[in-house]
C-alpha cells in the first residue's frame, strides 16, 4: 500500500520523512568570555545602538607552535571570568600560585591562574602559557592549528547562555526569514547556529541592519558581544523599528532584557537543560608530552576542587568572589548556572556513554557540521585532542570511588508537555518496507536517523518527544472517484492507522535499541490531514516535536 493508501500499488521501498524537534547548537565559540562577567557598555553609534561587527569570513590564524619553557615548578593557566572555573580557584586557593594549594600539597607543583577575556589561543601556541579553558567547540573551529591536549572536562554551562525573541515566536522554525542578533565567534554564535542547524535552517549573515533578510534562512547579524547583542534587540524593541526577531546573550542580559521589555520578549530556551557548551582544560600539547605526572596532577586537583565547590559550595563562595571580584552573593548565583564535572561524568563525557548528557565527540561533530566546510576546512577526528591518561590513572587510584553521575533536568517551572510549544522540529527521511510499518535496519540512512533522535534526547536531560505520524494524500482524488466519500473515509482510517504504526516501529526502536526511557516518547497518527506540502515525498513522514524542560 502507499502511503496515500492505495495500499498495493508501490513495488519499492517507501521514504518516510521524519520531522525531528530537537536543539541545536551550532556555533563555535573562540572564547568563552561573558558566562557570568561583568556587563559590557559595548561600542555604540551616535544612535546609541551598538555597533554592528564586521561579519568575518574564515578562522583566524594562529602564530605557530613553539616549546613552553616550565620554569620555576609554576604552570600558568590562563581562566576567563565564568564559574564554571571554580574548582580550579578552589583547588588553587586563589590566583596566585601557593603551597597551600592541592596542587603543590599533593603534587610538587605551584598554578598561577590568570583572568582574562583575551584571545589566549596564540599565546598558548607559543609557550607563554602552559593551558586555558575553552568549549568543545572551539577546538574543532581550530583545529590541527591549535597546539593543544585535553586531558579533562571542567563542567557545563547550564543557563548562562539564552536565546530571547518577540513573544509570538514559540519556535526555532518560526525564526525562518527572521534576523537575530548574536556576536561572532562567540558562545552564544556557536548556541543559535546548532539550534538553527537542528531545526533544518541555514545560515545567512548581514553586514548591516539595513541589509534585507534572507526569506528562506535564519539571519544572523553580528555585533562585539553577547551584552551588546541583547542591548540591540532591546533598543530595535523600545524603537518600534521591528528590524530584529531576538537575541543570543548571556545572563545577567537576559533576563534584564526580559524584565524590560514590558512583555514584548520572553526567553525561547536556555542552555539549562541543553547541555551542548561544555567547558574543558586544553593544555600546551608539548608541555602535556613531556610531563604527564604534572598533567595527572592537574586533572586530579581540578576533580578534587570541582568536589569542593559541589559538596560544600558555601565553603568556596569566599575565595571564588575575591577571584572574580565578586560579591558572595554573587558567586553562589553564577554557580546556579554550571554543572562542574565529578570522575565518572568526565569518563563518560569523553567515552560518549553517558545517556543523560551531551559527549565531547558528540558536540565536537555538531561544531564541524554546524559551521560547515567553508569556515572549518579539514577538520581533524576529535580523537586529535584528547589525552585521557591522566582520567585512567586517577580512576585506578580509588580517590572518587564514591562518585557517581548525577547530571539531572533543571525543573524551573512546569516540564516538558505536548500542551506546549516544542522548540523545534526537524525532517529526516526513513526508509519503510513496502506497504508496511517494519523499518528497514538494513538501511545505514535510517540507523543514522535513528541515532539523530537519540542524541538530541541525550543532549537534553528530561526532554520529550512527541513522534507524529503521517502518510501522502495523493490518491485521495482516486479513491472518491472509486468508491465515493464512504471508501475515502474508509482509507482514511487505514491511513491513520498506518501512520500511527510507523511513528510506534520508530518508538519502539529507540527504546529497544537505545534503551531510551518509554516516558519520554509518545507518539500519534494523523493519516493524511496535515500535509507538510503539495509532494507526495514531503508527506511520508514521522513528525517529532522535542519538548524540552525551562
Amino acid at each position: 500500500m502507499s502511503d496515500s493508501p492505495r495500499f498495493t500499488v508501490l513495488g519499492k521501498a517507501i521514504s518516510f520523512l521524519l520531522v525531528i524537534g530537537l536543539v541545536a547548537l551550532g556555533a563555535f565559540m573562540l572564547m568563552r568570555g561573558g558566562d557570568g562577567g561583568t556587563p559590557s557598555a559595548g561600542t555604540e553609534t551616535e544612535g546609541g545602538d551598538p555597533e554592528i561587527s564586521e561579519v568575518k569570513v574564515e578562522v583566524p590564524r594562529l602564530s605557530p607552535p613553539a616549546a613552553f619553557n616550565y620554569k620555576d615548578n609554576i604552570v600558568p593557566i590562563e581562566i576567563s571570568e565564568y564559574a564554571g572555573y571554580a574548582g580550579l580557584i578552589a583547588a588553587n586557593g586563589g590566583l596566585e600560585p601557593s603551597e597551600n594549594s592541592l596542587f603543590f600539597k599533593n603534587h610538587g607543583f605551584k598554578v598561577k591562574l590568570t583572568v582574562s577575556e583575551d584571545e589566549s589561543w596564540s599565546a598558548l601556541n607559543e609557550g607563554k602559557i602552559a593551558g586555558s579553558v575553552t568549549t568543545v567547540d572551539v577546538l574543532a573551529a581550530y583545529g590541527r592549528q591549535l597546539h593543544a591536549v585535553v586531558p579533562a572536562q571542567i563542567g557545563f554551562s547550564r543557563g548562562a547562555d539564552g536565546l530571547i525573541v518577540k513573544t509570538d515566536i514559540k519556535r526555532i522554525n518560526q525564526l525562518k526569514g527572521k534576523t537575530i542578533a548574536a556576536a561572532q565567534f562567540t558562545e552564544v554564535d556557536f548556541f543559535i547556529r546548532y539550534l538553527a542547524q537542528e531545526a533544518g535552517l541555514p545560515i545567512n549573515t548581514l553586514g548591516s541592519l539595513d541589509s534585507t533578510p534572507h526569506l528562506e534562512r535564519l539571519n544572523l547579524i553580528y555585533v562585539e558581544d553577547g551584552f551588546a547583542a541583547g542591548d540591540l534587540f532591546a533598543s530595535d524593541l523600545k524603537s518600534g523599528k521591528n528590524r530584529l526577531a531576538g537575541a543570543v546573550t548571556w545572563e545577567p542580559k537576559v533576563s534584564e532584557v526580559v524584565d524590560g521589555s514590558g512583555g514584548k520578549a520572553h526567553v525561547l530556551t536556555t542552555n539549562r537543560n541543553l547541555l551542548i557548551v561544555a567547558d574543558v582544560l586544553i593544555l600546551h600539547r608539548g608541555f602535556a608530552e613531556q610531563n604527564p605526572k604534572v598533567v595527572e596532577g592537574l586533572v586530579q586537583g581540578l576533580l578534587e576542587g570541582n568536589r569542593m565547590v559541589r559538596d560544600r559550595p558555601d565553603t568556596q563562595l569566599d575565595v571564588i568572589a575575591r577571584a572574580f571580584k565578586w560579591t558572595r552573593e554573587d558567586a553562589k548565583s553564577e554557580l546556579a548556572n554550571v554543572h562542574l564535572s565529578n570522575l565518572p561524568e568526565n569518563r563518560a563525557f569523553f567515552s560518549g556513554a553517558i545517556d543523560a548528557a551531551g559527549s565531547f565527540g558528540g558536540i565536537y561533530q555538531s561544531a564541524v557540521l554546524a559551521y560547515g566546510s567553508d569556515l572549518i576546512k579539514d577538520p581533524p577526528d576529535a580523537s586529535h585532542f584528547l589525552r585521557g591518561q591522566a582520567l585512567e590513572a586517577i580512576e585506578k587510584t580509588g580517590l572518587f570511588k564514591d562518585q557517581t553521575i548525577a547530571i539531572a533536568p533543571i525543573r524551573s517551572g512546569g516540564g516538558a508537555s505536548v500542551e506546549s510549544d516544542p522548540l523545534l522540529s526537524k525532517d529526516i527521511r526513513f526508509l519503510f518496507e513496502p506497504n508496511l510499518a517494519t523499518l528497514d535496519m538494513s538501511n545505514q540512512d535510517n540507523v543514522k536517523s535513528l541515532e539523530t533522535i537519540k542524541r538530541m534526547l541525550a543532549i537534553s536531560p528530561g526532554s520529550t518527544m512527541l513522534l507524529r505520524g503521517h502518510v501522502d494524500n495523493a490518491q485521495v482524488a482516486v479513491f472518491r472517484q472509486t468508491g465515493g466519500e464512504a471508501y475515502v473515509r474508509t482509507q482514511a482510517l487505514r491511513a491513520m492507522e498506518l501512520s500511527k504504526n510507523r511513528a510506534g516501529e520508530i518508538r519502539k526502536l529507540l527504546i529497544e535499541r537505545y534503551g531510551i526511557d518509554a516516558k519520554r516518547l509518545d507518539i500519534v497518527g494523523r493519516g493524511w490531514e496535515e500535509p507538510a506540502g503539495p509532494e507526495s515525498a514531503q508527506n511520508r513522514r514521522v513528525e517529532v516535536q522535542w519538548f524540552t524542560i525551562e
